[in-house]
């Protein structure tokens, strides 16, 4: 072979290997998964800090993912480790003892001990405490620290929930430092941390590295807020955004399922869907009225004019899939003939004027005019009055200042909202308020099931609200996402467990 050969077959040889090698990277580089996710939501929440609101949207941003409780609930409902990883509950039921991770730190560096525990506990329980769910903490008596990772919490009284309460959102453990300013840039210990706020636009978690426990597979999410339903369908299909959590287009559901990019779960939620009313307030304080409207109201017909379908009917403040559920669906049946006879002997043969005030979500916009057009069967003139958020809770919610109004109740077993008296029902029955007592000093399942069950019966026989369905956790994601939540035991879009194929 002559030297000029032998160059030219070295230089082939040269450039074929270097081919190669780029082509396997390029390989290689196609087969890494991605390790960012846009997930959609329809509202944008008003701040960051789930001690401090009670808006769903803030958890839905921070549960799990930057905020951890005690104790967290995962995507099957059960309890589970969170900062705390044991902890034991004394035979009386009133002494707790957590140990917390040894090495837990926030996201500004600093350790995460029980000292943390304790300002957290005591500020959500103080006087001047803004905490959504203040009553959580109520039957706190003392927090005590014997050493940084231990904290032994003492009750008042029994409560059999307390567990469930502390691996809620608003229990999220915070420190003093960053707990003034967590609403705009919240330091947590969880797996992922803050990175930005695009005010009207998205929130941004990026890994945190020095995570004590699991580490995330995704390196980046993003929280998009789309509140449009058309703009939702399209951002999906043009690959803006990789999953939409509590998906309410419902109409647009088929087309997803038939197109083999997506992938639609329908799972639980814990979001009883009222037509809330005001007890207090003629004529909604005879009882005979309220089961007229219950009678007025066809759920088969709400369920598939307003959800597709996709969910079910309920006849109390409670959710099926829950231990202690009790069916009562059947005791209204649709009757507007036995409707208009209830309100006759009410005194109203003529029916009667009221306003129903509507929030934003669809299920509510879209079902409140099914159910006006319903009650009006009855002989109940209803104008509907659209409200943004702000307006209904400082009007609806916090003034009690309405007749009726249509929303879901997401927080998990909530049935004790009833004995509340200054909840915006206006509902007081001392005959409930007794059985939540027993209810709550009771640590025993099956006699909480059981209490449970006949909290429901009253409820249902004094129509305190109308009982109409369950909200559904529908999803629509891309094909090859895993490890997002199906069913909604707590108000939350848990990312930590996701990834890509």
């Amino acid at each position: 072979m002559s030297t000029a050969k032998q160059r030219f077959t070295q230089r082939f040889t040269l450039a074929a290997i270097a081919g190669l090698a780029l082509a396997a990277a390029s390989q290689a580089a196609l087969a890494q998964p991605r390790t960012d996710l846009v997930v959609g939501m329809a509202l944008e929440p008003p701040h960051l800090d789930p001690t401090a609101g009670a808006a769903g949207a803030i958890k839905e941003v921070t549960y799990a993912n930057l905020f951890e409780p005690l104790l967290r609930v995962d995507g099957e409902g059960k309890l589970v480790p969170g900062l705390a990883e044991r902890w034991t509950v004394s035979e009386d039921g009133l002494t707790y003892r957590f140990t917390l991770r040894p090495n837990a730190r926030f996201h500004d560096g600093t350790a995460a001990d029980s000292a943390d525990v304790k300002f957290t506990l005591d500020r959500a329980r103080a006087a001047e405490s803004v905490n959504a769910q203040k009553a959580y903490f109520a039957p706190i008596a003392k927090v005590e620290t014997p050493d940084p990772q231990t904290v032994v919490v003492t009750l008042s009284r029994p409560d059999g929930l307390f567990l469930f309460h502390m691996a809620s959102g608003d229990a999220a453990i915070v420190a003093p430092e960053s707990a003034p300013t967590n609403k705009q840039k919240p330091v947590g210990t969880g797996p992922f941390k803050f990175d930005r706020w695009v005010a009207g636009d998205r929130v941004v978690l990026v890994r945190n590295p020095d995570y004590d426990g699991a580490k995330p597979k995704l390196d980046r999410v993003t929280f998009r807020f789309v509140s449009d339903p058309a703009a939702q369908v399209a951002a999906l299909k043009a690959g803006d955004i990789d999953a939409f959590t509590l998906f309410s287009t419902y109409e647009a559901l088929p087309e997803f399922r038939n197109d083999p990019k997506f992938t639609v779960t329908v799972g639980s939620t814990e979001g009883e869907t009222l037509l809330s009313t005001n007890n207090a307030r003629k004529p909604f304080d005879d009882v005979r009225v309220r089961r007229a409207m219950a009678h007025a109201i066809d759920r088969k017909t709400l369920i598939e004019g307003v959800l597709y379908g996709n969910g079910v009917a309920i006849g109390s403040h409670f959710p099926p899939h829950r231990e202690g559920y009790v069916d009562l669906t059947g005791m209204y049946p649709y009757d507007p003939a036995k409707a208009k006879a209830l309100l006759a002997e009410a005194g109203y043969p003529n029916g009667f004027d009221t306003t129903l005030r509507l929030p934003p979500p669809p299920y509510a916009r879209r079902g409140g005019e099914l159910v006006a057009a319903m009650l009006a069967e009855a002989g109940i003139r209803v104008k509907i009055e659209p409200v943004e958020w702000a307006a209904w809770l400082e009007k609806t919610f916090k003034g009690k200042d309405y007749d009726l109004t249509m929303i879901a109740h997401t927080e998990p077993l909530d049935i004790d909202i009833y004995a509340r008296p200054d909840y915006y029902f206006n509902y007081k029955s001392e005959r409930f308020n007794a059985l939540n007592e027993e209810l709550n000093r009771s640590q025993d399942a099956g006699r909480r099931n059981a209490l449970y069950g006949e909290q429901q019966k009253i409820l249902a026989e004094d129509a305190v609200n109308g009982f109409l369905f369950m909200l559904p956790s529908v999803t629509v994601q891309k094909a090859g996402l895993t490890g997002m939540w199906v069913n909604r035991p707590v108000q939350a879009n848990d990312i930590t467990g996701a990834a890509w194929k």
